[in-house]
């Protein structure tokens, strides 16, 4: 762990094993962290914001502290692929994309560290007897705690990180217990660029004890976390206390709508790997599919066809396409909703089963015909499972897809452009992409409407999550 410009080994809640979810042998074992930990780590950090060694940097000085950070990491990109595949078990393209985006996002970043700057309202101020001089003011929120999940460590905290550290606070990250590993490479690097001591804090530890920890603390000023709907509910609770600011970025169970005007032979890969890149283990992944009922059979036959085709193994090997699952506990899940979908009705087109002997391995699978009570149909199942239902018409198809407590992504796949806005308007979800899915840009904010998420990251939209305005009012007298 790392507090105040330390590496800790030893902490109080003992130490926990890393698994290679490839073979479920133990490749690490990393200090746990409790209240001691996170209470030392919360004081460093309040500490280095209190006398400024950070925040008080001019703008192109963390800016360029920032792009050099952004370097090393890109200088270390071969390394940092193989820790994501260690720790996560995902492809080796899939870890070469995120470490790649990594020093967009970073970058991105960077260039916001030189726009924390308000606006003068004076104008609207004058009149009446009065001159006042008036404008806003815009600095960073203190003290944010930074809590990452497993399904992809580096590029979900860089998506927190360089933001919150580009808008000037110091930072305390709470990695996932299963995925630690890029973490606290990304902090040595950190330090190594010139973020000062005690900014960048990384405190280890599961989730309900650290995590806990965290959101309940009194001197952390703002949340962010990404994870489960159920545990963003529990951070909403915690942080109740001193009424932290939140962003939480949550589960989804997101549509992929194909109308019989598609591009077949494009849509169907583009549907296949929405719900398959990094074995479904993504919060967007397009994992209910409507398909218009005149070429229904068509894109169900191709896109089994198409998960028929993907290699199944260790990430290390550059043919396979379809890593492990994270954990023993959550290829059990996904078996268990699998179970459930067979139970419930469901026809099992392809797939359906574990893999292997060692390792936490499961089929692609694809469900037919799924009905919209049914669990697979309303449940985030977060593996490699697509469930496909015909419809006839646009009223009926928009009208399933808003049938479900999530919001985060939405995928449409049509050659009709005055359709495509229609139903991109009338969908409720943060994201929707047209005849394509997944996409991101450092730019542009991602989010989510409803269960799946409070608030924005990436973008300007992001940024500003990371900061509090004031208003400033001066009487000017002649």
């Amino acid at each position: 762990m790392l507090i105040g410009g330390d590496w800790v080994r030893d902490a109080s809640a003992g130490e926990t094993s890393i698994l290679d979810p490839a073979t479920g042998a133990s490749v690490a074992s990393v200090p746990a962290g409790g209240q001691q930990e996170v209470d030392r780590a919360v004081v460093a950090a309040r500490a280095s914001f209190a006398d400024a060694r950070w925040r008080g940097l001019p703008a192109n000085e963390r800016r360029r502290i920032l792009w050099r950070f952004a370097d090393l990491i890109e200088a270390n990109k071969g390394e940092f692929t193989q820790l994501e595949v260690i720790d996560n078990g995902m492809p080796l393209a899939f870890a070469e994309w995120e470490i790649s985006a990594c020093v967009d996002w970073l970058r991105n970043a960077a260039g916001l560290a030189t726009q924390l700057y308000g606006r003068n309202a004076s104008s609207a101020m004058s009149g009446g007897g009065m001159d006042m001089h008036a404008y806003t003011e815009v600095s960073p929120v203190g003290v944010v705690a930074l809590i990452v999940p497993w399904n992809a460590p580096a590029g979900n905290l860089m998506i927190k990180l360089a933001p919150a550290l580009a808008a000037g606070n110091s930072c305390v990250v709470k990695p996932a217990e299963e995925t630690p590993l890029s973490t606290l490479r990304l902090a040595e690097l950190a330090l190594e660029a010139g973020i000062p001591e005690g900014v960048l804090n990384v405190v280890l530890g599961l989730g309900h004890v650290a995590g806990q920890a965290l959101a309940d603390h009194p001197g952390v000023d703002k949340i962010s976390f990404t994870g489960s709907t159920e545990t963003g509910k529990k951070i909403v609770r915690a942080s109740a206390g001193n009424l932290k600011r939140v962003t939480l970025e949550l589960g989804g169970k997101s549509p992929a709508i194909v109308f019989d005007d598609a591009d077949l032979e494009a849509t169907i890969p583009q549907v296949a790997m929405g719900i398959f890149a990094n074995t479904g283990q993504v919060c967007f992944a397009g994992s209910r599919l409507y398909v218009q009922r005149g070429v229904y059979d068509k894109v169900v036959a191709g896109v089994a066809d198409f998960a028929r085709s993907l290699k199944i193994g260790s990430g290390f090997d550059p043919a396979n396409m379809l890593g492990p699952l994270i954990s023993r506990k959550q290829r059990d899940r996904v078996t268990g909703f699998i179970g459930s979908g067979r139970e419930q009705g469901g026809e099992v087109v392809t797939g359906g089963n574990a893999v292997g002997d060692s390792g936490f391995f499961v089929e692609p699978t694809i469900f037919a015909n799924v009905h919209r009570n049914m669990d697979i149909m309303r449940e985030e199942i977060f593996g490699p499972v697509l469930v496909a239902t015909p419809f006839d018409g646009m009223d009926e198809v928009v009208s399933a897809a808003n049938d479900t407590r999530y919001g985060l992504g939405a995928g449409i796949f049509s050659r009709d452009v005055n359709k495509v806005h229609l139903i991109a308007r009338r969908l409720e979800a943060g994201n929707v992409w047209v005849n394509c899915y997944g996409v991101v840009h450092p730019s542009l904010p991602f989010g989510g409407f409803k269960e799946s998420g409070w608030g924005r990251e990436m973008g300007a939209e992001g940024f500003a999550a990371f900061t509090e305005v004031k208003s400033v009012f001066v009487k000017l007298t002649a």
